[in-house]
């Protein structure tokens, strides 16, 4: 082994996963091109940059959290989980299963040495290859069709067990991949007639070959030389036969609580359905989580055939285009998001109804926790945006803000933190969003819209205490602002309208009151709408006020003025 040459460890993984992403991006364009099978959608390369970036994340996030570890199956174990749950169309649920394959392998090799296995050789490389190739076929419903990234993962799979049995090193292995693959994919434009038509080589085999040369060059930081593949049609043969409209939606969903039985019925249905029918399994226990794929007419027909078996999440309907997908730089779906971090089922349903993507804390937590900057590095990547306006709402650390933002950074995404303290801050960021303003004009003008929003809230307090306002006693109601107590009254309504008058004290046209968790039926919420908006009334004519059930922990109301 070369003094350049590293050992296929747990962080050389992980680079090599970084160094794949960087290159899908490079040859995205290239590969979205080649994207004629089985559909002519040109998002191929984006599907495999978008699941690959999943699977950095979720590695990335297992070292931050565990401290890093040096055994390769865990490092493999989160790559294919992070893949499965991020994985997009057809090649990513392809990508996923070639991720699982080699934390499979690596898994059993593990337990094999002990419960700890350092690195990947030669030998266990081409198991997992092997073990890929059978995953993806499994997933794709058990029939292998010629002239497809399974044909070029065949062939490299073949060549690293070649060196492998010879007793040569990983080195030798990894290159031997790369080329067997560069042959099996010339040869694909002979095997599927769609593609000599076209006159492309397999655009799933290209990404491959992608990934094949990253491990390449992680391993021995020299990045082979390839061939740019465009397409070459030849003169339109005839076959006296009319081609098959293409469906119409892309449909995907992750599917839990179904066992084996189920999911082989639902692959039944879904080929009923449409085709391009993909479902991945996560793990090989009874009850698995699934990956569905299916490309229909009848996008409900397929979300209904997947609640029958189990329980469906991350459900994404997408219409299939015949050319060109117009995505942004970076492969990503589409130019621009909104990302809140909010606490409460209410909240959620709120950001989400006005557009944005949420973050929600997790509400199984006993005491709210804030956001990591791994969580919201991750929900970023999700957005699947290539501009991401960040609204953290005060549930995000100003470190791990910048972290997280950082991070996501360095994945090619545009982010712009919004200094949103609150979610009313956040509320009003939002209202003002406008995708077709430049980034920075419409960060500048959110900004602007959550600073000019004042905002409060009200607590109940649970032990005597000496504030700014004087005593409290357990149960009176606090009204705060900037961190002081500003008002002690008897209850939370009483609290709430102290605010309001101090808020209001300069004016405003809008207040916003989002109840907490706290104020648990519907009839206590009505009551605290009706008391402030009688106040507003009788004291503050003019001044619209809006009341929303957010369900957020800790503060039993927020209020935000604009």
């Amino acid at each position: 082994m070369g003094t350049s040459e590293r050992l296929l460890d747990a962080i050389t993984l992980r680079d090599w996963a970084h160094t794949a992403v960087s290159d899908l991006i490079t040859h995205i364009d290239e590969i979205n091109r080649l994207n004629v099978f089985p559909v002519a959608d040109s998002d191929t390369g984006a599907n495999m940059l978008f699941t690959m970036r999943s699977a950095l994340a979720e590695a990335n996030a297992g070292v931050n959290s565990e401290g890093g570890s040096a055994c390769v199956a865990r490092a493999t174990a989160a790559m294919s989980a992070g893949a499965l749950n991020g994985a997009r169309g057809n090649s990513g649920v392809i990508l996923s299963q070639i991720l699982r394959g080699i934390a499979d392998v690596t898994a059993v090799a593990a337990a094999d040495s002990g419960g700890e296995l350092p690195h990947i050789d030669a030998a266990i490389l081409a198991a997992s290859l092997r073990r890929g190739v059978d995953l993806v076929i499994a997933s794709m419903g058990g029939e292998e069709i010629p002239g497809t990234i399974v044909s070029v993962l065949r062939a490299a799979a073949d060549a690293v067990g070649e060196r492998a049995q010879a007793g040569e090193g990983l080195t030798p292995a990894i290159t031997a991949a790369g080329d067997a693959a560069v042959v099996a994919l010339e040869k694909t434009t002979e095997q599927l007639d769609v593609l000599a038509d076209a006159g492309a080589v397999d655009a799933g085999g290209r990404g491959l070959l992608v990934l094949l040369d990253a491990l390449r060059t992680t391993v021995t930081g020299q990045a082979p030389a390839r061939t740019v593949y465009e397409l070459s049609p030849r003169a339109p043969q005839p076959d006296g036969a009319a081609e098959r409209p293409a469906p119409q939606f892309e449909v995907m969903y992750r599917l839990d609580g179904c066992d084996a039985a189920a999911a082989d019925a639902l692959r039944d249905r879904l080929g009923e359905l449409g085709d391009s029918v993909g479902i991945a399994a996560a793990t090989s226990s009874a009850e698995r989580t699934y990956s569905v794929h299916v490309h229909t007419d009848d996008a409900g027909a397929a979300v209904e055939a997947g609640l029958a078996a189990g329980r469906l999440s991350r459900i994404v309907i997408s219409a299939l285009s015949s050319g060109a997908a117009g995505l942004p730089v970076g492969g990503w779906t589409r130019e621009r998001a909104v990302l809140a971090v909010v606490d409460g089922d209410g909240a959620a349903e709120l950001f989400g109804g006005e557009g944005a993507c949420v973050l929600q804390r997790d509400p199984a937590a006993g005491d709210p926790v804030n956001i990591s900057a791994h969580q919201l590095m991750r929900a970023v990547i999700d957005t699947g945006a290539a501009q991401v306006m960040v609204l953290p709402n005060g549930y995000v650390p100003a470190e791990e803000l910048v972290a997280g933002c950082t991070a996501a950074i360095g994945w090619g995404i545009d982010v712009v933190p919004i200094p949103t303290a609150s979610m009313v801050q956040g509320l009003a960021a939002l209202a003002v969003h406008e995708t077709g303003r430049q980034a920075v004009d419409d960060g500048y003008t959110m900004a602007r819209a959550a600073g000019a929003a004042r905002h409060a809230s009200v607590r109940i307090a649970t032990e005597s205490a000496l504030t700014w306002a004087g005593r409290c006693q357990p149960g009176d109601g606090l009204g705060i602002a900037a961190d002081e107590v500003l008002i002690v009254a008897a209850d939370v309504v009483a609290a709430a309208i102290g605010l309001l008058d101090l808020l209001l004290a300069s004016g405003g046209d809008l207040v916003t009151v989002l109840v907490g968790a706290g104020i648990e039926s519907e009839d206590d919420v009505a009551d605290v709408g009706g008391v402030l908006q009688k106040h507003m009334h009788d004291h503050h004519p003019g001044t619209e006020l809006v009341t929303y059930r957010t369900g957020h922990r800790g503060d039993a109301l927020l209020i935000g003025v604009e």
